[in-house]
């Protein structure tokens, strides 16, 4: 709270009461009842219109504002209660900041500027230019140390920035609207960046934006900001499919889906699935069970085999056969969780079979059927996916028979659950 009657705001924010009705006190409630936990190595991203008291809050992180209220705690010790020497020790040492506006020194150069915290710290100088030098070349600026910021483009000056935190080595990076002067294929860019050194280093970055596609490439988690209070705290996906209230839903609203869903977000559980060791007659009394035209063949340890179709399977049963060998389509459409379903509609188009979501390990964890992906999006995403009507391949690819069973492709009549029994 900023203004001489802040205790006496608290007091009445506590009960609820909005900010425009304190003014009377001439206090400017900036953050209020704020509270959240950021896991280590994650993005956390805060986003609000302007004034939603971001800037405020990042700057409490660090110990630049003192909360009127409440504490701000680092690894369980509550940095508003640390001495003034403590501060400074903590933001050369645990905490780095990446400033909006770039806040390099012109009359130094690239490699000065990415050692600067260092220096400040008292590491010597052969060190603090080698790791400067090694935080260069991390954003791709190799060959750039000896120029000076003017010399560099917007992009290029933001890049610095970032080199100077993580030349900084801390565990925690603040990033208040880093990229927001950006030029919009330049801060696309720096983003792309962002993710690949995260993938690599995994620091504990906070990221405030007002722009909600950014937050939703890069967070995590998103903490989304409302006249200084929380309007709701969750994945992209939650936030998107789920929002808290009205506010949260038109702030999403125009969100491109595509770009932010995955894979994982619209996949179904893969039924019906066949053993790779069983025969004909078992996969084709499998997708009759569950009314579909194929199924995938996963082994027991999940592991994808391929698919197999009705039809195929049917003529194989009429002409005797007792293994699978030959009849597996192995050169089908292979998705991995994390795709966006942006990337997906061309793949759907192209193939006979729902998509196969797969791991790193080559594991079936799921199916996209056509309509399942179309469902998604709509609003309400997931859910919306969730009631689309019964899919159409094995999840299914099913029949079209008015309601009716559907009719056999070969008469079977088994006496055993084995592959030997009477045809």
């Amino acid at each position: 709270m900023f203004g001489k009657r802040a205790t006496r705001a608290v007091e009445l924010l506590s009960d609820g009461r909005h900010r425009g009705e304190i003014g009377h006190l001439n206090v400017t409630a900036a953050v209020i009842d704020v509270s959240f936990e950021v896991k280590a190595g994650e993005i956390f991203v805060v986003m609000g219109l302007s004034g939603s008291g971001k800037s405020t809050l990042i700057r409490m992180l660090n110990g630049l504002l003192e909360p009127t209220a409440g504490a701000v705690e680092i690894d369980g010790t509550d940095i508003t209660e640390l001495s003034s020497r403590d501060l400074r020790t903590l933001r050369s040492k645990k905490v780095s900041m990446v400033f909006q506006h770039f806040a390099l020194f012109p009359h130094r150069t690239v490699l000065e500027n990415a050692a600067y915290g260092l220096e400040v710290r008292g590491v010597p100088r052969e060190e603090r230019r080698e790791k400067a030098a090694q935080a260069l070349e991390l954003v791709g600026l190799e060959g750039w140390g000896d120029h000076v910021p003017q010399q560099l483009s917007g992009g290029m000056q933001q890049r610095v920035g970032l080199a100077r935190a993580l030349a900084a080595d801390t565990d925690i990076i603040l990033m208040d609207e880093a990229f927001s002067a950006l030029d919009p294929l330049i801060r696309r860019d720096m983003q792309s960046q962002l993710l690949e050194l995260q993938a690599t280093l995994g620091k504990t970055i906070i990221f405030i934006t007002h722009d909600l596609n950014e937050a939703m490439r890069l967070g995590d988690r998103i903490c989304v900001l409302r006249d200084g209070r929380v309007a709701q705290i969750g994945t992209a996906e939650e936030i998107l499919n789920d929002p808290a209230n009205d506010y949260v839903a038109q702030f999403v609203e125009d969100v491109d889906r595509t770009r932010v869903l995955t894979a994982s977000s619209v996949m179904e559980p893969p039924i019906p699935v066949i053993d790779p060791g069983h025969g004909p007659r078992t996969a084709l009394r499998t997708m009759r069970e569950n009314q579909t035209v194929s199924a995938f063949v996963v082994h027991r340890n999940r592991r994808l085999v391929g698919a197999v179709r009705e039809g195929v399977i049917g003529e194989a049963v009429r002409t005797g056969a007792k293994a699978l060998d030959g009849l597996v389509d192995t050169e089908i459409e292979r998705v991995h969780p994390d795709t966006a379903v942006a990337d997906l509609f061309g793949q759907a188009a192209e193939s006979p079979y729902p998509l196969a979501v797969v791991d790193d390990e080559g594991r079936l964890v799921g199916v996209i059927p056509r309509v399942t992906l179309l469902a998604a999006l709509a609003p309400g995403g997931t859910e919306a996916a969730d009631g689309a009507g019964e899919p159409e391949e094995p999840q299914g690819q099913r029949a079209d028979t008015g309601g009716r069973p559907p009719e056999p492709v070969a008469a079977v009549r088994e006496t055993a659950d084995d592959e030997g029994g009477q045809r």
